[in-house]
């Protein structure tokens, strides 16, 4: 069994109070790590750590700073099978999966080195009046890192490499569903040299989820929150942050919407499709939940969808996909099904739930009367809804609430560029799948999807200060003595 502990000013730490929970397999369902269960002292604990770190970090010189992430991107590297052992134990993913989510994580090393010198180097001079007007970026001071399970190595790096390479130092809170994965990232990355208590974490059982977020929000080091998760817990997670005025950055859930229109390659967009929809059992945030398709080219496009769902079916009872986060998430994804069909949709291929495996399903003549045309399923069903013209499925992508990411495939990249503008989502893709990320590029969500962006120089923004300095000439007319 893994033995996951806090790293507060070092690994291996205890919780004060010796309280300790259980992480159970959603595959076999039997133990397969036991974590430590950090309560809101504990938090507190790792907050001072960090905020006592902030100046030592803040002070490195870039060159100094770069140098230490490096080292940190090239032991993460190293660690790999590590994390894919871990992983398939604790949330049954494929290495895969996780050998995926290591490269995109040291990508995102590879972007947040270049920010450094943007930071300190960001100076803005004007005059006005007389009077000198210089603008600067600062690091803000502590910030709290919360990650979910479901990419538990790219979005657990993304939430504490960006405020890291902008000079902050970071406590993060891992998920309580892979307790001994998110624990082991940390210690790996502190391996790469980051002064005590510049990063640090807390792990808690599932009941404490709250407490201990508050303990840190209320905390006065704690200057920034980042959250990646579902809508629903981050609505709570804002709550708390606004309650302690602490700015929030969130990416939340999505109902991604892949458009195929009558001149686009068929078999690329099915292929995108079915890539969007299954990878991971279609737990990413940017899986590709709908699929909207013009009456022109409708029948092809299901027929070459069904043919990518049977090679997966093929391919030893799907084992290239993984399960689900538990049985539970998969009856859920389940009753999904039951009521499309329930409500008149086509079973293509797929459809059966076992444990917590899902087969890879397409449901074809999707209406909005089913519960999968609006609800975030995070497992894998891709939903065919049909539509008349351009105009209809803009329409059909654009009525949810969600708006993380869309796709568009056509053969007119100016006609694409225009409905791109027309889509509702933080991030549009033309002729490509909606599960695409580039950390040099913003990415988040608009409506209930969250707002703020990781990636790129937009963590300059998230993750910095902007402070106004003026030099003035000293003056006896102020409005007080006339």
């Amino acid at each position: 069994m893994f033995e996951a502990k806090l790293h507060i000013r070092g690994a291996g730490v205890e919780a004060r109070d010796g309280a300790t929970f259980e992480r159970m397999s959603p595959v076999s369902g039997t133990p397969v790590t036991r974590a430590v269960a950090a309560g809101p002292r504990d938090a507190r604990d790792a907050a001072n750590a960090a905020a006592a770190a902030f100046p030592v970090w803040r002070a490195l010189p870039n060159a100094e700073k770069c140098a230490t992430l490096a080292r940190a991107r090239d032991a993460l590297l190293a660690h790999t099978e590590d994390f894919v052992d871990i992983a398939r134990k604790e949330l049954g993913s494929t290495p895969d999966w996780i050998r995926f989510n290591v490269a995109i994580a040291a990508d995102v090393f590879n972007e947040a080195m270049k920010i450094p010198d943007l930071v300190t180097g960001y100076e803005e001079k004007s005059e006005r009046n007389g009077i000198r007007s210089t603008l600067i970026r600062e690091p803000v001071g502590v910030v709290l890192a919360i990650a979910p399970w479901n990419a538990p190595v790219t979005l657990a790096v993304r939430s504490i490499v960006w405020p890291l390479a902008c000079g902050n130092t970071v406590v993060f809170k891992g998920s309580e569903l892979c307790p001994m994965l998110h624990a082991r990232i940390v210690d790996v990355l502190c391996e790469g040299g980051l002064p005590e208590g510049a990063l640090t974490s807390v792990i808690h059982a599932p009941e404490m989820a709250e407490p201990v977020v508050e303990a840190l929000a209320a905390h006065p080091a704690i200057r920034r929150i980042n959250f990646t998760g579902s809508t629903r817990v981050g609505r709570r997670v804002a709550e708390i942050g606004a309650r302690h005025l602490k700015p929030c950055l969130l990416e939340l859930s999505g109902k991604a919407s892949l458009i195929v229109l009558e001149d686009a390659d068929v078999e690329a967009a099915a292929r995108a499709a079915a890539y969007g929809a299954y990878f991971n059992q279609g737990q990413i945030c940017m899986s590709t939940e709908r699929v909207v398709v013009v009456d022109a080219v409708a029948d092809r496009f299901v027929a070459a969808m069904e043919a990518h769902c049977a090679d997966l079916l093929a391919r030893k009872n799907g084992d290239r996909m993984g399960d689900l986060i538990s049985a539970e998430a998969a009856r859920r994804v389940g009753r999904l099904i039951e009521d499309a069909l329930a409500r008149g949709a086509r079973l293509v291929a797929g459809g059966e739930v076992s444990g917590a495996h899902v087969q890879p399903t397409l449901l074809d003549r999707v209406t909005p009367e089913m519960q999968v045309y609006g609800e975030e399923s995070f497992g894998p069903i891709a939903a065919i809804i049909r539509a008349e013209d351009e105009d209809e499925a803009v329409s059909i992508a654009n009525d949810t609430h969600y708006g993380l990411v869309a796709s568009v495939f056509t053969a007119d990249e100016d006609r694409a560029l225009a409905i791109a503008r027309r889509l509702e989502t933080g991030v549009c893709h033309i002729n490509g799948p909606t599960v695409y990320d580039d950390p040099a590029q913003p990415y988040g969500g608009v409506k209930t999807s969250g707002y703020g962006r990781f990636g790129g120089t937009s963590a300059i923004q998230e993750f910095t200060e902007l402070r106004w300095i003026t030099v003035q000439e000293p003056r006896t007319d102020y409005p007080f003595w006339t």
